[in-house]
This record gives C-alpha cells, structure tokens and sequence, in this order.
C-alpha cells in the first residue's frame, strides 16, 4: 500500500522531485517520492521510518507554515509562551526582557554557520555573514562571546549568542566555561580565553564587555557536524563523541527536566544513508528521540544559496527550533524573590559571616595556646 500522508496534490498528480528532499531517494520511497508501506501508525515503526516520517513532516507544512511561525518569532516578547502553573499569575513571574539563546559544541561544529543561516532565514539578511565562520582553510575561532539580534529588530524579545568551541582533548576546562556562563550569565563581547591561547590583554577586553547587559541564558543548543559523527563512529574513534555527550548532559544546560535541543549541521556532505544512519547512531548514542530531540539543519547558506528559496524544510526546521527553544525557556522561569526571600538570604548571608569569623578566631587562638605551652616548657 503506497502512503501518500504527507504528500501535496502537487507532488501527487506531477510526481514532482525536489532537490531539497534528499531522504526520499533511499528504498523506502517509491519513484514518485511516495511511502511504499503505510506508514500512519507510528508507534509500530522503526526508528529509521519514525526519521523518514518526521522529514515528511516537515516538508508538507514548510512552505505553507514558515511565513507563519516566522511571524510569531517576530511578534514574540519573553514571556509570551508562558503557561500559568503552580497558583502563580504572569506577574509573579521573574521574566528577563530578553529570552537568551546560547549555542554550544565543539570546534568548527558549525555554530557561526547556523547563526548566519539565522539571519538568513528569520532576519532577511540574504548572503550577508554576520558571524565569521571557521572552517578547513581558516584556523579562525570564536574568541569572544558575541550576542545577535537574528531577527534584526530593535523590538526582538529573543537574542542568540555564539559561543567559542570546545576542544574535545580539553574538555575539563570547556565544561567549566559552559557552566559559568550558565549560572553567572553571559556578556556581548566577553572574552573566552583558555590556556594556550598566548598573552592578551584581559583587563581591557573586561573594560569593554563591562558596558553591556549581562543575560541569564534561557535556553542551550548542542550543535554537532553530523559529517564528522558520521565519521567518527565509522572509524570507531569516539573521542569527539564522548566529548558531545559530555557537553550535552552537563547538568547546567539542562532546563529542568528537559534536555538541551540537538542541531545537527553539515548533512549535505553526506548521502541519505550516511545521513540518516548518523542521526540514527548519534541519538541513540545520546539517549535521545530521534524525531523531537534533533533537527537537521544543513547550513546551506555556506554555499551561496538562500535556505528559504532553495530549500524550505531546513528554513522550517531552524524556525521550529528556535521556537521550541522560546516554549521551552518561558517554561522555565522563576517567581519573583520577594521581602521574605530576601530577608533569608541576608540573614544566611550574615551567620555565614559569623561561621566565618569564629573558625578564624578558633583558628587563632589554637595557635596562641600551642605558643603559650612551648613557651612554659
């Protein structure tokens, strides 16, 4: 029984090929681009159909549907998805003027790339870079952390930063970088400098970055080069994908119960199979859904093509991405503190104080009785 659930009147009567929709070209699409087994019951398929399903999905309500969840982002202000919980009203909430969105990965995992196909897609930038990407001609790194506005309004209730990469031979202080911006916040301009990275001058870039906002990040997400976990698990070298697992179950990225949204970018450099088998093997490695917890996103904007024009599922797929990423962080926010909560802060504040002052004066008069007794003898 050939399924035609996701296919338009369009794609059925002209047996029309996109180029863009690369997973249909594998054995389980007939030569029309249709399902060849019914694929309507989901829970009695394999991870590999539930894939083929989702970038199904995707391409019937990507062209109809991006203009309108575009809109949305664009009219969006913090706090817009927010659900009332626990007894509490919107205005008990602590909600930031702006929802903070941080990208994290590895080096040259295709973090800059994804925040140009951003601007591309949700800003109607065009071609225009916004962030320097590094790549296999450049040794270029992000150095500093650098807050965009990828909608390009003045009025955005949403801001992205793009992150340094992390070298998965120095992972221990990577981590720590990532939860410090998770608990302290994160700075436009503020400088990543790691061992290694020879003398700079730390005290005026803190000058500089000093000036702007500090932000609460809202929301993580882990972008990974799926040609290189692909390539990683062929070879069975695993060093690069403990390094992504480690970074993507650090416990401070994690919203709650929810874990951090997966991108995966560079799949146009693999074939379907090499595809789809990667995001098979990586959720799985990660102990995520192979549906909900990754997106595909390319970056085709790397090869002069506007996503949008070329290719609407991946301009959907961004788009729904971040979307999630805002329903997600405005599920997060915390009440307000009020008087009571302050006041207990202070008093903890001031007997940690005095826990402080007593050990010292403990400690002192230790060693003025052990004087004192040397002295006597």
């Amino acid at each position: 029984m050939k399924n035609h659930l996701f296919s338009s009147d369009e794609e059925q009567n002209g047996g029309r090929r996109s180029a863009y929709s690369w997973w249909r070209t594998t054995d389980e699409f007939d030569e029309n681009g249709h399902f060849k087994i019914d694929v309507s019951e989901f829970s009695n398929l394999t991870p590999r159909y539930k894939i083929l399903r989702e970038m199904e999905r995707l391409a019937f309500i990507a062209t109809d549907g991006l203009d309108d969840l575009r809109h949305k982002l664009l009219s969006y202000r913090a706090g817009d998805f927010w659900l009332p919980i626990g007894g509490l009203k919107k205005e008990d909430m602590d909600i930031p003027p702006v929802v903070t969105i941080l990208l994290a990965g590895l080096t040259a995992s295709g973090k800059s790339s994804f925040t140009n196909l951003m601007y591309s897609v949700l800003g109607r930038s065009g071609l225009i870079p916004f962030a320097q990407t590094s790549g296999e001609s450049s040794n270029y790194t992000t150095m500093f952390l650098e807050e965009h506005n990828v909608l390009r309004s003045p009025r955005s209730g949403l801001c992205v930063y793009d992150t340094r990469g992390l070298d998965k031979d120095e992972m221990e202080e990577g981590l720590d970088d990532v939860s410090t911006w998770m608990s302290v916040g994160v700075r436009h301009n503020q400088p990543c400098h790691r061992p290694g990275d020879g003398e700079i001058s730390q005290l005026s870039d803190e000058l500089t970055n000093s000036r702007y906002l500090r932000r609460k990040v809202n929301c993580v997400m882990v972008v990974a080069d799926l040609s290189q976990i692909h390539k990683s698990f062929k070879c069975g070298d695993l060093n690069s994908m403990e390094a992504l697992r480690d970074l993507f179950h650090l416990s401070a990225v994690k919203n709650s119960n929810e874990n951090p949204i997966l991108i995966l970018t560079h799949g146009d450099k693999l074939n379907a199979e090499e595809r789809i088998n990667g995001r098979l093997r990586i959720c799985e490695y990660l102990g995520i859904p192979e549906t909900s917890g990754a997106y595909d996103i390319p970056c085709l904007t790397e090869q002069g093509i506007m996503a949008e024009e070329s290719d609407p599922v991946t301009a959907f797929s961004l788009t729904e991405a971040v979307y999630r990423a805002l329903l997600q962080s405005d599920r997060t926010h915390l009440p307000k503190k009020k008087f009571k909560d302050w006041l207990i802060f202070v008093c903890k504040w001031i007997m940690w104080c005095i826990a402080c002052l007593f050990v010292i004066l403990a400690n002192f008069f230790s060693k003025f009785g052990h004087h004192n007794k040397k002295l006597k003898m």
